[in-house]
This record gives structure tokens, C-alpha cells and sequence, in this order.
């Protein structure tokens, strides 16, 4: 069985203490590649290092997070658009990019301009996005229908949504990133696993965060995606293979692995 865990920050301070051991689990447990993706400038360093230690295992991203969007972002999106294009085979994908308004909307505009001008680079590059939104469906599905374009390739990462916006959602061109809070008791991606074509999902952990039963509670670690993957399979009464080999297949297809 082969698994890749699409979105998983294992360069996080959490794993600094046993990073090495927390590839190796992962590993044994089947996961054959771990996708990095960018969060900004301070993150830069501690990803480089570890796509670097291994490069058939790990595969990078680039670009700004929304809840990184400060004043000055015109200095960073530069910085991602100048990793992009200085070296555009090195990352699979532009991301995490997005909107986040669960705090507050202090910067909506500028994460609406930091979001719209990275899918511009996303499409520049022939690049997937990967899609972090957070209390803002609508705001980035209007976004997207007012850029006017006819398909979108990329991935809404750890989804959250309902029924009516996973279906748009793979209407609009995207997958649906599903991770551990399906495995939670009452969670509503049940039913969105449930209704979703397999072809249209990818396995991920967000590692450190968001952990699924029986972990809950715990750090997340790449190995944990394996009780995703079983999860889907009891879900959509089908063998846990069938979702390894599908879900590794959108995988490769998706970033271009």
C-alpha cells in the first residue's frame, strides 16, 4: 500500500525533537511522499532543509499563507514569485495560499489581492494551487468566478465545507484535501466523503495539526494518514487499497509527481 500525504508541515518546531523518527513511521506505514507546503518567509529555510535531506520523499510548495498577509505583503509575494520563477521544477505546487477570516477581516482585501495574484502566478507556471480558506467559501468561490476562469487545477486543502460547496468546488476543476477531522465523531465531511467521487479526493494530515481518532488530541504526523485512508474506506464501503491506489494516482496526476 502507497500513500502520499499531500499537505503536512513536518518542518514545524513540533517535530524538532524526533523529526527523523516521525519520517521514518511514516515510511513504514506506507507513505511513499510528503508534500510540503510554504507558509512564508520565516518557514523558508526549515522546508528547504528538509526537501533537501530527502528529495524522492519530499516535494515542495511556494507561496504566502492568508494568515501571514501583513502590511508590507508586496514584499513577500515578490519573494514567492522570485522562488518561482527562479526555479519553477522545484515546487509542485503554489501554496498554501488563500483566505482565513476566522479571526477577524482586518486584511481581507489584501489576502483577496494576495490570493488572486498567486493563482495568476499558479497559472503563469502551469502550477496547481493548494487552497486554504477558513470561514470565507464564499468570498474565494466569488473570487474565483469573477477571474473568469474556465477550469481551476489545485486542491482545497483540509476541507471543511458542506455538500453544495464540495460539489462546486470539484465543478470549478478542484479535489477536496481530506484529513483527520473526518474521523471525528458527528463531522460533517462524512457526508461530503460520502457523496464525492474517490477521484476527486486526496489524503492529507496538515501535520502537526488536526490529528484523527484515536490520536485526537495528540500532535499529527504523516504516518496518521493511514487512518484517514481507512476512514474513506468504511465511509464509502469500498477496500482500503482502492482508496491507496486512487487517491496516490490523483496525487501523481494532480502535482504532476
Amino acid at each position: 500500500m502507497k500513500l502520499i500525504d499531500t499537505h503536512c508541515h513536518l518542518y514545524d518546531e513540533a517535530f524538532d525533537s524526533d523529526r527523523d523518527e516521525a519520517v521514518r513511521r511514516a515510511i513504514e506505514a506506507g507513505v511513499c511522499m510528503m508534500l510540503l507546503p510554504d507558509i512564508d518567509a520565516l518557514s523558508v529555510e526549515r522546508q528547504e532543509r528538509l526537501a533537501a535531506s530527502n528529495p524522492t520523499v519530499f516535494r515542495e510548495m511556494v507561496g504566502l499563507h492568508p494568515t501571514s498577509i501583513r502590511p508590507e505583503y508586496d514584499h513577500d509575494l515578490e519573494q514567492v514569485e522570485l522562488r518561482l520563477r527562479s526555479n519553477p521544477d522545484r515546487y509542485v505546487a503554489v501554496g498554501e495560499i488563500g483566505m482565513d477570516l476566522y479571526w477577524d477581516r482586518t486584511y481581507e482585501a489584501e489576502q483577496r489581492d494576495a490570493l488572486r495574484r498567486q493563482v495568476l502566478m499558479a497559472q503563469e507556471f502551469g502550477k496547481p494551487v493548494a487552497l486554504h480558506i477558513r470561514k470565507a467559501h464564499n468570498e474565494v468561490f466569488g473570487l474565483l468566478r469573477d477571474m473568469n476562469c474556465s477550469v481551476y487545477r489545485g486542491v482545497m486543502h483540509c476541507f471543511g465545507g458542506s455538500v453544495q460547496e464540495a460539489r462546486r468546488a470539484v465543478e470549478m476543476g478542484f479535489h477536496l484535501g481530506i484529513g483527520g477531522v473526518v474521523t471525528f465523531k458527528n463531522a460533517t465531511m462524512a457526508q461530503v466523503v460520502k457523496e464525492i467521487p474517490l477521484e476527486n479526493l486526496l489524503l492529507e494530515t496538515d501535520a502537526p495539526y488536526l490529528a484523527p481518532v484515536p490520536y485526537r488530541g495528540k500532535r499529527n504526523e504523516s504516518a496518521f494518514v493511514v487512518e484517514v485512508a481507512k476512514k474513506i474506506a468504511e465511509i464509502k464501503q469500498i477496500p482500503l487499497e482502492q482508496v491507496s491506489e486512487q487517491t496516490t494516482a490523483n496525487a501523481r496526476d494532480l502535482f504532476r509527481l
